[in-house]
């Protein structure tokens, strides 16, 4: 165990009486700046309930990350050449596991998707196999759960990736995050997304672990341990991060806001990136399989994100969800204070191609109108229209042409054309909208459909969202 990685004394799991006032929002959250200034100190993971009335808010967990040691810098451990079974492993066991003993420990992979182990779109069954082991052998009851995009099944996809069949053969428990109704959780000083619906789940765990793939991602810049607790929220809830209006005084997408604020209350006690296969170029699902075989652990997922990054040839500070929240004290992305292990973790970079700044978006019987628009929703529309183009053509008048419009710069549009994302709203009124920052692939389905899916006859299933 490296000294950087004990226990530190806390509370986990301690409710306080029903009649007790909550703390001030943000009250268990370090102040902007700290981390830099301090060189990373404890962090709080704090859950508030939505009560009928603020003034009876219930606090209902704060605690203090068991494999991070006060005071000390955050440390990240970074591992090579062995396979996703022993580099997690090996990560694994610079922690002292011997703190979940008796603990139930959620692992959180990256399933969302059903596609096959080696693509770079999931995470590799043998990363979960040994963190699966690890957490066993320490004592700890052990669960694999996923809430995954819509129209894709939770047991579908955990089959599809692998991820199933190495949890059966150590008889660890798989979680559909969807089953159960969700729990309701206002974010204190959000300033894109004023509440979430979690999963049951994820909050009556002891220890959560995010284990994500790295990638590249055509909206968010990367998706690493951070963004991968998107896929802790409810079924179809997190559509709505990307259906956000603009945050006021602010110019970044209100997607990547959204994410900031979801990781004030929902940050993992541990992040193990896999990054034995991740994908560069059109992540999170279309971009092209790239291998690094190494695996990122960190008991900060803000400085496991940041060292992953580096890996791949990325600027955290210029990743926008981590920058706004290391602004607000969520984590650390300064490589400057991280201690990272070993001294040459750098010899195992290998730059990410990144998503395209502009994609040239073709198809018969279909009329692109693209103004000013940007990567995102040229992305989603690309992405959108390789998988059901053909079949939403039938939804229209033999011979027509379906227009659809992205971008900002549009003044006048034909009488019938599909108005996608925020910076069409404008023609909201005259026109088929569809809201989103970049808008769903499901929530254009819907709009041109009315369904939120097709029949696999009609769609190309070689495309994944």
């Amino acid at each position: 165990m490296h000294p950087g990685c004990g226990v530190r004394a806390g509370v986990a799991n301690e409710s306080m009486p029903a009649n007790s006032h909550a703390p001030k929002p943000g009250a268990c959250r370090a102040p902007a700046g700290m981390y830099a200034a301090q060189a990373a100190r404890e962090y709080l993971i704090c859950i508030y309930s939505t009560a009928a009335q603020p003034e009876t808010m219930n606090f209902l967990t704060a605690c203090s990350n068991i494999f991070f040691q006060h005071g000390e810098r955050p440390h990240v451990f970074v591992e090579h050449g062995r396979g996703p079974y022993a580099n997690t492993r090996a990560a694994l066991a610079h922690f002292n596991l011997a703190t979940v003993r008796g603990k139930k420990v959620l692992l959180k992979p990256n399933a969302g998707r059903a596609a096959a182990p080696g693509e770079g779109i999931t995470t590799d069954p043998g990363v979960v196999a040994a963190a699966i082991d690890a957490f066993q052998a320490a004592g700890a009851t052990v669960a694999v759960g996923e809430s995954p995009i819509t129209g894709v099944k939770a047991y579908a996809a955990l089959e599809e990736t692998g991820i199933a069949a190495a949890a059966r053969a150590r008889g660890c428990a798989l979680i559909d995050l969807d089953a159960r109704p969700p729990v309701v959780r206002a974010i204190p000083g959000a300033r894109a997304l004023a509440a979430i619906k979690i999963c049951a789940e994820v909050l009556e765990y002891d220890v959560v672990v995010s284990l994500p793939v790295m990638k590249m991602h055509m909206h968010t810049g990367v998706t690493l341990s951070v963004k991968n607790m998107k896929g802790c929220l409810w079924r179809r809830s997190k559509v709505d991060l990307h259906m956000l209006p603009a945050a006021a005084g602010s110019t970044e997408k209100p997607l990547n806001i959204a994410i900031a604020d979801l990781s004030g209350v929902l940050r993992p006690h541990l992040a193990v990136i896999d990054g034995t296969v991740g994908m560069e170029g059109m992540g999170p699902s279309a971009g092209t399989p790239k291998a690094l075989d190494v695996v990122v652990a960190g008991a900060d997922p803000f400085a496991a994100d940041a060292v992953a990054c580096a890996l791949m040839g990325v600027a955290a500070d210029q990743v926008a969800h981590l920058s706004l929240g290391a602004e607000r004290g969520y984590g650390v992305i300064d490589l400057d204070t991280i201690e990272v292990v070993p001294g040459n973790w750098r010899d195992r970079a290998s730059a990410f191609e990144p998503a395209p700044a502009n994609i040239d978006i073709e198809f018969p019987g279909i009329e692109i109108l693209d103004r000013n628009s940007c990567s995102a929703c040229q992305s989603t529309l690309l992405l959108f229209l390789k998988q059901y183009g053909s079949a939403i053509l039938d939804y229209f008048p033999a011979g027509s042409t379906l227009s659809i419009a992205i971008g900002s710069g549009h003044v006048q549009l034909a009488d019938g054309t599909i108005c996608l994302g925020n910076c069409t709203a404008v023609h909201r009124g005259a026109h088929c909208f569809v809201a989103g920052c970049p808008p769903v692939g499901s929530e254009i389905l819907k709009a041109i459909t009315g369904r939120t899916s097709l029949d696999s006859s009609k769609v190309n299933t070689t495309v994944k969202e």
